[in-house]
C-alpha cells in the first residue's frame, strides 16, 4: 500500500492519519473543503496533494490516477447540537456512497469508513463487532446506515470494505467542545473546571495510535467486518480528569458533581479490540498520560501561564 486518499483530512484524526501515512513513506491525496478548519496545518506537510471539494460535490470530482486505499473520514453536522439534524445526516449517507464511487473511480482496492460508537446507543458491555446496535440520535442512525449501505455498494464494485466504529479519540487539534479541551483550558487559565460526577467508564485512544490502527486495517482488515476502535482499556472519567490536573496544574481543585449528566448519557464506552489485534497485529502504544503530554510541544511547566499557549490549545 503506497498511495492513499483521505477525506476529512483536516480533522484531528484526519491530520494524524495523514502524518502517519507520510511518515511511512506513502503518497497522500487529501480531499478537503477550502474553508476547513486546520487547513494551514495540513498545508505545512510534505509529500501530499490537496484537492478542494465539498462533500456534496464528490460525485462531480474529476481526479486522475490510481490509488490503493480510500479513507472516508469526512462527515457534516458533527457538533453535538446537530446530532438530530435528520436531513443533514440523510445527506451524509449519500455523501458516503458518493465516496465509494470516487474510490472506484480512483481504482482503490479498499474503502475504510469512519463509523462511530453512537451506532451502539446505550451499552453496558464491551463493544465488539457483535454487540447489538440501537442508535438513539440521527447521527448514530446515519452512521449505521452509511456503514451498511456502503458495504453493499463496495461489494457491487468489488472493493474491500472495512467499517470502523470509533470511540473517544483525543490529540492535537481536538474539538474545543470536548471534555478534555474544556478541562485543559480551564486549568491553563487557572480556573477550576466544573463537571458532572464523571462516573462513566470511558476508553480514550490517542490520535497517533488511532491513525496507525486505520493504516493496519487498510492493509489487513477483513472485508465486510466492523471493528470498534479504542484502547481496549476502561477507566472512570474522573480518573482521566485527575490525570490531566496532575500534569497541568497539580493540586488544583476539580468541582465534580456541579453539573448534571445530559439526557441519554452513555455510562460505559469501552472497545473490545481483540479482533482488530488478531486480524492486523495492531495494539495501542501511547498511554493517556503520555498522550496528554504529547499534545503540547513545549514543556507544560514552562508555559502554563502563557496566553499564546492557551490560544493554541483552544
Amino acid at each position: 500500500m503506497k498511495k492513499l486518499v483521505i477525506t476529512g483530512a483536516t480533522s484531528m484524526l484526519g491530520l494524524a492519519l495523514t502524518k502517519c501515512a507520510i511518515n511511512l513513506g506513502m503518497e497522500v491525496l487529501c480531499i478537503v473543503r477550502k474553508t476547513s478548519k486546520n487547513l494551514d496545518t495540513l498545508l505545512k506537510l510534505n509529500n501530499l496533494k490537496i484537492e478542494f471539494c465539498d462533500l456534496s460535490n464528490y460525485s462531480n470530482l474529476n481526479i486522475e490516477g490510481k490509488f490503493d486505499a480510500f479513507f472516508h473520514l469526512a462527515w457534516d453536522k458533527t457538533h453535538f447540537s446537530l446530532r438530530d439534524d435528520v436531513y443533514g445526516h440523510e445527506r451524509n449517507i449519500r455523501y458516503t456512497l458518493d465516496a465509494v464511487h470516487l474510490a472506484k473511480k480512483l481504482k482503490c482496492s479498499v474503502f475504510i469508513g469512519a463509523g462511530s460508537q453512537a451506532e451502539y446507543g446505550i451499552a453496558s458491555c464491551l463493544l465488539s463487532s457483535d454487540t447489538p446496535v440501537n442508535p438513539e440520535n440521527g447521527y448514530g442512525i446515519a452512521k449505521y446506515a452509511a456503514g451498511k449501505l456502503s458495504r453493499i455498494l463496495c461489494s457491487q464494485e468489488s472493493i474491500r470494505h472495512v467499517w470502523v466504529r470509533i470511540l473517544s479519540v483525543f490529540g492535537p487539534q481536538m474539538e474545543e467542545h470536548t471534555v478534555i479541551m474544556y478541562v485543559l483550558k480551564e486549568l491553563l487559565m487557572n480556573r477550576s473546571p466544573k463537571l458532572t460526577k464523571c462516573e462513566q467508564e470511558w476508553d480514550f485512544l490517542y490520535s497517533e495510535d488511532a491513525a496507525a490502527a486505520l493504516i493496519a486495517l487498510a492493509d489487513k482488515g477483513i472485508n465486510g467486518k466492523v471493528y470498534p476502535l479504542g484502547s481496549g482499556k476502561c477507566r472512570k472519567l474522573f480518573e482521566y480528569i485527575e490525570s490531566i490536573r496532575n500534569i497541568v496544574a497539580p493540586g488544583k481543585m476539580i468541582h465534580f458533581g456541579e453539573k448534571q449528566y445530559y439526557p441519554h448519557q452513555p455510562m460505559y464506552l469501552c472497545a473490545d479490540i481483540s479482533e482488530l489485534t488478531a486480524d492486523t497485529g495492531w495494539k495501542p502504544t501511547i498511554s493517556f498520560e503520555s498522550g496528554i503530554r504529547k499534545m503540547f510541544t513545549p514543556p507544560l511547566t514552562q508555559i502554563v501561564n502563557s496566553c499564546e499557549y492557551i490560544r493554541q490549545a483552544a
